[in-house]
């Protein structure tokens, strides 16, 4: 894996340094995300519910809001129509609170990923014409659902599509009104907003308009769990979303969230909740019911006031959860024997993983996985015997458009159903077709990646010393936070750390190496491996060698032997003379 260190500028860091008020690291830290003035800087650390845009910025937002405001004023039932996963049912907890706080009647569906599979469906839509339902709003999802859309504006039912995915370069569903920021025309200023993003900006107006705008804090919590649960990127206004949600994090007061927090080991030290806790902690618990379940028991969780029923409801995610880790490991392990048994496999530019009896809950994750280990966009496709249908998910690499691969003319035939965005799709096709689809992708990826885009590389901010390594600079680098897509976490190199002592092997797949910066000063450093127990079967360390490492800092808060720790994410030997 190639380290790339991005080279420093000590003048400009310390000219940001002097006018924005903050350390010369801190400032060349912004520099390296593109900030470089006293102004950005501000917007950047403190964020703040005025840097919020007006929803009304938003093509679509008025008349959706008077259509909707008009359904509440008549108590009129509104189907909110969602999706699976953390975003789809956290935006039918956004808008359906802010309805009912406004004094409307709102009632919600959320497909089965295995049964309904993704989208709207016309089906839906005639049983809520025939339960007298007259409006219908979808978040997450409707911005390719053209037939549904017809079949509506046939049944004489009004439609408000909200969504972020890209539409179709055909046009956009017929509806009374559709809010998203992608489509044609509209000027809204952050485009990467996600789906509960959409719904949030919606409510935010009905929420607004009704004089209950102090009540917008409550809900960017939930907006701060979805936003970082989707990886879109945490800048602009979904940096203030994520930041100021998990600040209102730090003492959950819903009871969903509190049996949550306490199913996942999260909070509890006084400190909010980080990106990294929501990522790995939060959002697969509640992935996990639209994963392996029924995705309804999320909007349970945060819309039941009994903290029994709640924590019932916790339980069984984290159960879920454990069942989808193991499906995934599962997966993995079976795509990584056929992968590394044949080097032959590993060569496509674009990775087409296809096979019977893999659950189609974990796909994505697994798609995941392998991009990380192979440095290629993957599609993983779970082929049903049953049906002779395929249903696949797709993961990509930074500069490899996927959503525009298969939108290409010889790809976009094949399939069924397709949608999703530059870094990941989603869609079902004939299995019998999965030979056509990879030989289309592996001549789209052929014509826009090189042999270096595929090769693994660190991006690493600077180069520091071990003995720089303190709780201080942890706690100094959390300005920066919420990391994540746009902002990713610090990276930092040493070199010639000295091994103390043998490496340990945690839980059978982790790797912990403590080490010193070596002339005397014995004084250790703990660096964690993640899934990097692996490559103790190759590489022989043993104490008193060399390291080079790369890795990110955070602070453990273990009561024992809390303090900053290393999170490795490569090493190797250094070279000696």
């Amino acid at each position: 894996m190639r380290w790339i260190v991005k080279p420093p500028d000590p003048a400009a860091a310390r000219g940001l340094s002097s006018e924005a008020q903050v350390s010369p690291l801190i400032a060349h830290l912004l520099l390296q995300r593109g900030i470089t003035s006293a102004e950005q800087a501000q917007l950047f650390l403190k964020p703040a519910l005025s840097h919020l845009h007006s929803p009304y910025l938003m093509l679509g937002m008025s008349a959706a809001v008077e259509r909707l405001r008009a359904a509440i004023a008549g108590k009129d039932t509104i189907l909110i129509y969602g999706d699976y996963d953390v975003d789809g049912t956290l935006a039918i907890v956004i808008l359906k609170k802010a309805i009912e706080l406004c004094g409307g009647v709102a009632d919600f569906h959320v497909p089965h990923r295995i049964k309904d599979g993704y989208g709207m469906k016309s089906d839906v839509i005639e049983q809520a014409a025939a339960a007298d339902v007259r409006l219908i709003i979808s978040v997450d999802t409707g911005i390719r659902a053209f037939a549904a859309a017809e079949t509506a504006h046939r049944l004489g039912l009004d439609l408000i599509v909200t969504d972020h995915h890209l539409p179709e370069v055909t046009g956009i569903p017929q509806a009374l009104a559709v809010l998203n920021p992608n489509q044609p025309g509209c000027g809204y200023p952050c485009k990467e907003l996600c789906g509960a993003g959409v719904a949030f900006k919606l409510a935010q107006a009905l929420l607004e308009g009704a004089g209950l705008e102090r009540l917008l804090p409550s809900f960017i919590k939930m907006v701060a769990i979805a936003t970082i649960a989707d990886a879109v990127p945490l800048i602009g206004e979904n940096r203030v979303l994520a930041k100021l949600g998990l600040a209102g994090l730090r003492k959950p007061v819903n009871a969903g969230l509190k049996a949550l927090f306490e199913v996942a080991s999260v909070g509890g030290n006084g400190s909010a909740p980080s990106a990294s806790d929501v990522a790995f902690r939060i959002a697969p618990r509640l992935n996990a019911a639209g994963r392996m379940d029924v995705a309804n028991d999320v909007i349970e969780l945060f819309t039941t006031r009994e903290m029994e029923q709640a924590q019932k409801i916790s339980a069984k995610l984290n159960q879920l959860n454990a069942e989808r880790q193991n499906e995934e490991a599962r997966i993995v392990k079976e795509l990584q024997e056929r992968l590394d048994g044949d080097a032959a496999q590993r060569e496509p530019y674009c990775l087409v993983l296809d096979g019977d009896g893999w659950h189609r809950g974990v796909i994505g994750i697994v798609a995941t996985r392998m991009v990380e280990r192979y440095g290629r966009p993957t599609l993983v496709l779970a082929r049903d015997a049953e049906t002779g249908e395929a249903y696949g998910s797709g993961r990509s690499i930074a500069g490899f458009h996927l959503l525009q691969a298969l939108e290409e003319p010889d790809c976009r035939k094949l399939f069924t159903r397709f949608g999703g965005h530059a870094h990941a799709v989603g869609f079902s096709l004939p299995s019998a077709c999965i030979p056509a689809l990879r030989t289309c992708m592996e001549e789209y990826a052929h014509h826009h990646l090189t042999a270096a885009d595929l090769q693994l590389s660190l991006d690493v901010d600077m180069e520091i010393k071990l003995e720089q390594i303190t709780l201080e600079l942890c706690r100094e680098l959390q300005q920066l936070e919420p990391f994540g897509q746009g902002n990713r976490e610090p990276v930092f190199s040493v070199g010639n750390a000295v091994l103390l002592q043998p490496p340990k092997i945690l839980k059978e797949k982790h790797l912990k190496l403590r080490v010193s910066s070596g002339n005397g000063n014995q004084r250790g450093y703990d660096a964690l491996g993640w899934r990097m127990a692996e490559r103790m079967q190759t590489e022989a360390l043993a104490p008193g060698e060399r390291l080079n490492m790369v890795f990110t800092l955070e602070e453990n808060y273990h009561p024992d032997f809390g303090g900053p720790q290393m999170i490795l994410r490569d090493f190797v030997k250094a070279q000696t003379n």
